[in-house]
This record gives C-alpha cells, sequence and structure tokens, in this order.
C-alpha cells in the first residue's frame, strides 16, 4: 500500500477513537471497546378486540382524501418563504381562519394576532403554565376528577395543584388559586356541562382577583341533545384562554392545536412558545387552514356528529337493558361516557380492569383520575375508538363481560 493510504487510514481510526497514537510510543488499539447502545425500553402497544379507551376518535373516518388535496393545494399555492422559519404564534393564513371560524361555531371573540398554533392541549397548558410562572404565579387549579396528563404538566411547570369539586353542573366556582383549568363544554372526565350561573361566576371571580381561567374546550363540536354551548371566552376575553385541539375532530397524531391568549398574556406565551420549539408544522397548519376555508372540515364534523350520536345511543340503550344497575354520566356530549358502579355492588373497578384484560376489551376506571380520594367508583368508556363496522359487535363483546361480573 501507498504510505499515504496507510497514514490516512490511521488518522481517521484516531480521530473515531479506536486506535491512540501517543509520541515516543507509537500507535495502539485503545484500551476502550467499542460498546453498541442498548436498544431504548419502548413499550408495546397492546391492541383490543373492542377498544373502549378514552380520548380515541375513529381514525378509520379521517378525511384522507380531503387532506391529500388540502394539502397539494397548500404546496402549489404557498410562497417558498413561508415554509422558512417565522412567527412562533404559527401561520398568519391560519390564524385568520381560525379567527372567523372560532367566532361563527364557538363564540369565541378572537383577532389572529392573539391566536397562538401548539402542538396539541398538552403543549398549549405548558406554555400558559410557563407564561403564569414567569409573572409570579403558583398555584393553579384543576377540576377534580380531570385528565392525570394535565396534573402532571402543570407540577412540571412548578405550579402547586388544587383541585376543584365538580357536581352535576360542572365544576364549583371559587377563588381557588392564580389560574383555573375548566371544561365547560363536556367535563373531562364525568361529562357536565358547566352551567350558566357557574360560568358567570368563575368570570367574576378571575376578573376581580386579576386571576386567568384556562377554558379547554373539550368535546366542544360533539354535543347531540342541543344546540352547541358556546365558549366562556366571550364573556371575559381578556380573562379567559381559550384552547383547541383537532385531536378529537380528525386525529391526535397530528399534535394540533390552538389558544387565544389574553394581552397580558400573549408576550409570554409567545415567548414560551418559540423556546419550546420555535413553531408548529407549518405544512400542516396551511392544510387545515385550507380544510376549514372551503368547508370540507365542517362538513367531516357534521358526518361525525351523526355517527358518534348513533353509537353513543346504541352504548347507551345496550347497558341499560342488559345492566340496568349502572348509571350512564355525561351522554349529552363528546366521545365517551362514564358508567357509574351502584354503590352497593360487589364489582369493583379493579375486578372489570382484570375481567376486561382477559376479555380484550379495553377501557379505563374512574379512580385514577381523581387528585386524591375517589368519590364515585365507575369505568370510563370511550365510543369514537373501535371501527364503524366493529362497533356493535364490540359493545355485544363489552356487555358480555359486564354481565359475567354482575
Amino acid at each position: 500500500m501507498a504510505r499515504g493510504t496507510v497514514v490516512e487510514a490511521y488518522a481517521q481510526l484516531v480521530a473515531e477513537g479506536y486506535l491512540r497514537s501517543r509520541q515516543g510510543v507509537g500507535t495502539e488499539v485503545a484500551d476502550a471497546p467499542g460498546v453498541r447502545p442498548r436498544a431504548g425500553s419502548e413499550r408495546p402497544t397492546q391492541r383490543f378486540e373492542a377498544d373502549f379507551r378514552l380520548g380515541r376518535p375513529d381514525l378509520n373516518s379521517f378525511p384522507r382524501q380531503q387532506w391529500q388535496r388540502a394539502v397539494i393545494r397548500s404546496l402549489q399555492v404557498t410562497p417558498h418563504l413561508d415554509l422558512g422559519p417565522g412567527d412562533p404564534r404559527g401561520s398568519r393564513q391560519l390564524r385568520e381562519v381560525l379567527a372567523d371560524y372560532l367566532g361563527r361555531v364557538r363564540g369565541v371573540l378572537a383577532v389572529p394576532e392573539r391566536i397562538v398554533i401548539t402542538s396539541g392541549f398538552t403543549q398549549g397548558l405548558r406554555l400558559v403554565c410557563d407564561a403564569l410562572v414567569g409573572l409570579g404565579a403558583t398555584r393553579m387549579a384543576l377540576e377534580d376528577p380531570c385528565l392525570p396528563d394535565h396534573r402532571a404538566t402543570a407540577r412540571a411547570a412548578g405550579m402547586s395543584i388544587v383541585p376543584v369539586p365538580v357536581r352535576h353542573d360542572g365544576a364549583v366556582p371559587g377563588a381557588y388559586a392564580d389560574a383555573v383549568v375548566l371544561t365547560p363544554a363536556h367535563q373531562a372526565i364525568l361529562g357536565a356541562t358547566l352551567a350558566s350561573r357557574g360560568r358567570t361566576e368563575f368570570v367574576r371571580i378571575a376578573a376581580e382577583g386579576g386571576g386567568y381561567i384556562l377554558e379547554d374546550d373539550y368535546d366542544g363540536e360533539f354535543r347531540y341533545d342541543g344546540p352547541p354551548i358556546g365558549a366562556m371566552q366571550g364573556l371575559a376575553p381578556e380573562h379567559v384562554v381559550y384552547a383547541g385541539t383537532a385531536s378529537k375532530s380528525l386525529a391526535p397524531g397530528l399534535r394540533f392545536g390552538w389558544l387565544v391568549v389574553p394581552a397580558a398574556l400573549l408576550d409570554p406565551v409567545v415567548e414560551a412558545k418559540r423556546r419550546a420549539d420555535r413553531g408548529t408544522d407549518v405544512l400542516a397548519q396551511l392544510a387545515f387552514a385550507d380544510l376549514v376555508s372551503t368547508g370540507a372540515f365542517d362538513r367531516h364534523i357534521r358526518r361525525m356528529r351523526l355517527r358518534y350520536r348513533r353509537r353513543r345511543d346504541l352504548l347507551v340503550e345496550t347497558l341499560a337493558a342488559a345492566l340496568p344497575g349502572m348509571t350512564p354520566l355525561g351522554v349529552a356530549a363528546g366521545l365517551h361516557l362514564v358508567a357509574e358502579l351502584p354503590a352497593s355492588g360487589g364489582c369493583t373497578e379493579a375486578d372489570i380492569e382484570a375481567a376486561a384484560l382477559r376479555s380484550s376489551v379495553g377501557l379505563v376506571g374512574l379512580e385514577r383520575f381523581w387528585h386524591a380520594r375517589p368519590e364515585a367508583s365507575g369505568v370510563v368508556l370511550g365510543y369514537g375508538t373501535p371501527a364503524e363496522n366493529d362497533f356493535a359487535p364490540a359493545v355485544a363483546r363489552l356487555v358480555a363481560m359486564l354481565r359475567d361480573l354482575a
């Protein structure tokens, strides 16, 4: 071999750490052996024959063709500069479309400058928490029960958690903390709708105390037994942060949501978003803007609202006929209900969860959603996940499993 080739090979091996070269000693193999990195501990995804887990829409109904056309149209008309680094708040085009859409459909008072596009509600909650902590806030009030991830997110931001009791007419108003997270359209988890007097009282407390409400418009698109309930934000735009997502209406995997932010919080929230990821996927934003502006999104929501209502009706009727001791809660809206267990019954949440695993039925007990001591027992049943043709057999499998325990 040519000397230059050998010298270059040795130099490369020294640079990569395989050899060690020292003046006056020569070149030798490095002491430390190469170690192959261990595989990460990736948890396998369990598949269920009947999947009634919470927070999952019918992904088989995702409007693939409309989304594909929206992406293609966006690529055809979007200037090259719009694909580069931009405003952390998100695409101006989408923010303009959302301001119109939210005002028309949810009664939200919004202007494009006050909208921040997020990667789902969890990020939106963290951005608001970071902004509030930066302004001196220390306590965040969360409904009891609520989603465990929301508690974890607020704690990770440095907030202490204060429980807010939930009754049949929604969260109980009170001056709990510097800010409160509410799900007034369909309480996550019990499904109550916050009564008008409760909304007014929460807004009054926030305005008088200089606090904030983070309104999670949970399941706001899907109401079945009456006209849609308007957003709280319209009552006090300077004290309510409105949060919405496309997770239920389209797919959780899009990781796509939005905040409508009061003026006093806007700069801190935008700065928190800039630090977090500098902005959300711009192509997804443009495609969603196209879907909304062409009316395809409205048509999809109307179609899915009818489909989910039929599913809810079948589930409620079947449970009532087969298991009259179970009381369904939160059936007026959303993609889930709570089947409350009778206080005198011998069957527990743990019994049902164990039987569900044996029967390949996906569901979750109510206990984990309470802050501390459970105030009621039951199981949470999401009816969005089973595919349309598989829904009736899935309900039959669920009821058979529950009947065996009764």
